[in-house]
């Protein structure tokens, strides 16, 4: 039994992927490595084969047409045979200290036979053009080093959101909660560790800095300029998180809160990159996203409204264009975006 699977989705990811693979090899058996090629042009195919017959029963290569993030994400959950579910992009990797320690505690949680559902460790932004590096811990939001369960949660900051690089799955609940991301969909990770949260129960956070998150690519997916380009992409996303779960209907106070926190900063990025475009029909898709919200479920948008940025992102004067603007900045802090 592998207790840790991790999908590697790659796409033309020939010249970072080797790193990204063998950060996770020091697991050995205990971990299964999916490298999911989403239709490479390059030799992404021919690497994750090469991996695959040198270490078998590890590396486990899926080749499939293009769909994009999200897909690849679906196709190593279901051809995941790992207790746990983990996603690792190819251009990022892990801290092998951090690895072996969370394999040990997970492996724990398997022989006492606790249903731990959700594993959330630190991660790091990696900044090596700029010779920076910021780690993202949640000591002050979460207890350390015990299970716990949302009733217990304490204060998020603004950085400590629960993000796709912080997050490890029971694979399990993960396939129970339904989740089945769109194709050919950029920031889909939104969705990603939105949508399950409501199924899961215990929890269990490791003060260790186990993912380590690369920015500076050009063509990354964060780029600002390439997030305005592709904005659709963002707002499907957006409305695809409405749609996913009632919030209204929680019953866990402190879950309800932090998920109609996310909701609000999602829809703060959206409105602020509109905002910035600044078309007329750019300003027409912001109205158009917070009608969405309101018609689909007015309690929701009622709770959205009341955060700190719910109401401000819905301006329609220059000064309230200002303000979203700076509440966009305020998001870049949380997801890294600069």
């Amino acid at each position: 039994m592998k207790v840790l699977t991790v999908a590697i989705p790659c796409y033309n990811s020939q010249e970072y992927m080797k790193k990204a693979i063998e950060s996770v090899l020091p697991g050995g058996d205990d971990v299964e490595i999916i490298v999911v090629d989403d239709g490479s042009k390059d030799n992404t195919k021919e690497i994750g084969a090469q991996y695959e017959k040198q270490y078998p029963g590890i590396v486990k290569l899926i080749s499939k047409e293009n769909g994009g993030h999200g897909s690849a994400v679906n196709a190593g959950l279901a051809n995941a045979s790992g207790v746990y579910y983990k996603v690792l992009d190819s251009d990022d990797w892990f801290d092998k200290k951090s690895l072996l320690e969370v394999l040990k505690l997970l492996k724990r949680m398997i022989h006492e036979e606790i249903k731990l559902d959700m594993l959330i460790a630190n991660y790091v932004y990696e900044k090596p053009s700029a010779g920076k590096r910021r780690i993202i811990n949640y000591r002050s939001a979460m207890p350390v080093d015990e299970l716990f369960t949302w009733s217990e949660l304490k204060h998020f900051r603004i950085s400590q959101n629960i993000l796709m690089h912080s997050v490890i799955y029971r694979t399990q609940m993960l396939k129970d909660c339904g989740l089945k991301l769109p194709e050919h969909t950029f920031y889909v990770d939104n969705i990603f560790v939105y949508q399950p949260l409501p199924y899961v129960k215990l929890m269990y956070y490791m003060d260790v800095n186990l993912y380590r998150y690369f920015i500076g690519r050009e063509d990354q997916s964060v780029n600002e300029e390439i997030m305005i380009r592709r904005i659709d992409q963002q707002l499907r996303v957006n409305r695809i998180m409405i749609d996913s779960c009632d919030v209204t209907k929680i019953e866990d106070v402190k879950l309800r809160n932090y998920m109609v926190k996310y909701l609000s900063m999602i829809c703060t990025v959206s409105s602020a990159l509109l905002v910035k475009e600044g078309s007329e029909e750019s300003l027409k898709k912001r109205k158009h996203l917070w009608e969405y919200l309101k018609a689909s479920n007015p309690g929701m948008y009622k709770l959205v409204n009341r955060t700190m940025l719910g109401r401000p992102m819905q301006m329609k004067s220059s000064a309230g264009r200002r303000i979203i603007v700076a509440g966009y900045k305020l998001s870049q802090r949380i997801f890294g975006f600069s």
